[in-house]
C-alpha cells in the first residue's frame, strides 16, 4: 500500500478512535465494508454494523453482506425499514433516494442508539461528491459521518485498500 493511502487510512482510524463507539450503515458494498473493517479493527466490539431489511434490497445481497461482516468479525444488527410505506418514495420522483435514505437512516440510527451507539457512519467516499445524490442529503440531516470522504479517499483507493486488507468484495 502506498504511503498516501496509508496516511489517509490512518486519519480514518484516528477519527474512529476519537469517536469511540460507532455504528456503520452497512450495505455489504465495498465502501461500507471498508468502513466496517477499519472500525472493527480500531474499536472491536465498540463498532457494529447496522443494515436494512427491506423489499428494496434483495435477499442474496443481505446474505452476502452478512457473510462479509462475519468474516470481519463484526456484530451485525438487521433493522426492518419501511420506506415502501412512504408515498413520497413510492411516487418515484427524481429525488426518491432522499425519501428512501431518510426512512432507512431514521431506523438505523434509532436501532444504533438503542444499543448505545450515538455515531452513525456511512461509506460515502471522495468521489461521491460530484454527482446528484439526494440520499446524501438525508444522511447529512441524520448526522451521519463519512470518514472516507473526510479523509479524501477515492473509490479507486477504497478498492485498493479493500484488496490489500483481504476483503472479498474489493
Amino acid at each position: 500500500m502506498d504511503a498516501i493511502l496509508r496516511e489517509k487510512l490512518a486519519r480514518v482510524t484516528g477519527a474512529l478512535r476519537e469517536l469511540g463507539r460507532v455504528a456503520v450503515a452497512y450495505s455489504g458494498g465495498v465502501d461500507s465494508t471498508l468502513v466496517l473493517k477499519l472500525a472493527h479493527d480500531a474499536l472491536g466490539e465498540s463498532a457494529i454494523a447496522v443494515a436494512a431489511v427491506s423489499p428494496s434490497i434483495p435477499r442474496y445481497e443481505r446474505e452476502a453482506a452478512e457473510r462479509i461482516a462475519a468474516e470481519i468479525g463484526a456484530r451485525m444488527l438487521w433493522i426492518d425499514t419501511h420506506e415502501l410505506e412512504d408515498a413520497r418514495y413510492v411516487a418515484n420522483p427524481v429525488n426518491r433516494c432522499y425519501f428512501c435514505k431518510t426512512n432507512i437512516y431514521d431506523e438505523l440510527l434509532a436501532a444504533a442508539r438503542a444499543e448505545g451507539f450515538t455515531t452513525l457512519l456511512d461509506g460515502t467516499n471522495a468521489d461521491d461528491t460530484g454527482d446528484f445524490r439526494p440520499g446524501r442529503q438525508a444522511a447529512l440531516e441524520q448526522g451521519a459521518r463519512s470518514l472516507l470522504q473526510e479523509a479524501g479517499i477515492t473509490k479507486a483507493e477504497v478498492r485498493r485498500a479493500a484488496r490489500e486488507l483481504g476483503l472479498p468484495n474489493w
